[in-house]
């Protein structure tokens, strides 16, 4: 009975057309508004081409990025950044306002209360939420059920909105997603409909996908991308001492793309890292190791959690870092309905 209700408000409610969305507009002002500012249409088309489609993101590149772009002069580039502040305000907002801003923030249900609890209410949008650990820890398990949580209706914790996907290991499985989406009384067609996935094979690949989602989220409403995982193709590409400095300065700029798109967007960020051993661990610790992508990705994430096994099906999920949240772990457990509450 619960099922059926559940699954006759999510048809009721599931993904709202784009114009029905109140105060979606206001996240961002899409690039064609530099057009009523006396900027040519072919050189908005220039910077769509470029992967750059609100007048927000576009704040978000330096005048040596944008004069890069074949086709616009430094003369050009100016033009356009001043006709885009006029648009958005990229300046000093009250500590008033910025609580304001705080309330587009959507938090997401990871399908666990306690996990939901000990993360402030759920995966944050605006935010990129990394979790790391060993593999079989649950990592992508969490991935495969945000896949569907995020498509319910905020009323339900969800996030309202499509999914994007970015698989660098191999590791999504379509017919996960049905149980999942059947535990929580959606239409598990209407769900991987309204996922997009793509399987990146290069660091380069990687990057390109993510200058192409651009386009798509300007157009629909999408708020959740998941990179799994963000680092395994950087340690695959970029061997040894002498090529590490270019790799983290590679992976530096990718997750600075993915930062943008979090704040443009008001996407929730999913990433997934790796572990390695750590030598200088200390004697005390049983089995010492540490996240992989070392400053560069510490830096960048906004949460990070790190996952461990526990009995059987159950895994730890602790807070390693964060700003807003107090350290402390919860126990969750995988089912065939993906993650949930841990049974005594």
């Amino acid at each position: 009975m619960m099922a059926a209700l559940k699954a006759e408000e999510q048809n009721h409610l599931q993904l709202m057309e784009r114009e029905e969305m109140d105060g979606e507009d206001d996240l961002f002002e899409a690039i064609e508004k530099l057009i009523n500012q006396g900027i040519n249409a072919g050189d908005v088309k220039k910077l769509q081409d470029a992967g750059i489609y609100t007048c927000n993101g576009l704040m978000m590149f330096t005048k040596k990025h944008l004069t890069g772009i074949k086709g616009l002069s430094e003369a050009k580039v100016d033009k356009i950044c001043e006709a885009a502040e006029k648009i958005v305000n990229y300046g000093y907002i009250t500590g008033s306002d910025a609580l304001l801003k705080r309330k587009s923030v959507i938090r997401i249900t990871t399908g666990s209360q306690a996990l939901d609890e000990l993360l402030g209410g759920g995966i944050e949008t605006s935010a990129i939420t990394e979790a790391f650990g060993e593999f079989r820890s649950g990592k992508t398990q969490l991935a495969h059920t945000l896949c569907v949580s995020t498509q319910l209706p905020t009323q339900m914790h969800g996030g309202n909105g499509k999914v994007a996907y970015i698989d660098t290991e191999g590791t999504f499985r379509p017919d996960r997603i049905v149980p999942i989406a059947e535990r929580f009384g959606m239409d598990p067609g209407a769900v991987l409909d309204n996922i997009i996935y793509a399987r990146a094979y290069t660091y380069e690949h990687q990057y390109n996908l993510l200058l192409g989602l651009a386009a798509k989220m300007s157009e629909e409403p999408y708020r959740l991308l998941i990179v799994d995982s963000v680092i395994a193709l950087f340690r695959v590409d970029f061997t040894g001492r002498g090529e590490l400095a270019e790799r983290q300065q590679k992976l530096a700029q990718m997750l600075s793309r993915l930062i943008k798109i979090a704040e443009e967007f008001n996407v929730a960020v999913y990433m997934t890292n790796q572990v390695i051993a750590d030598p200088g661990g200390g004697m005390f610790i049983s089995d010492p190791k540490k996240p992989a992508g070392g400053h560069v990705l510490a830096h960048a994430a906004t949460i990070r959690l790190m996952f461990r096994k526990g009995k059987g099906e159950q895994r730890v999920c602790k807070v390693f870092d964060a700003p807003n949240l107090p350290e402390a772990e919860h126990v969750f457990q995988i089912t065939s309905g993906g993650i949930a509450d841990a049974k005594d």
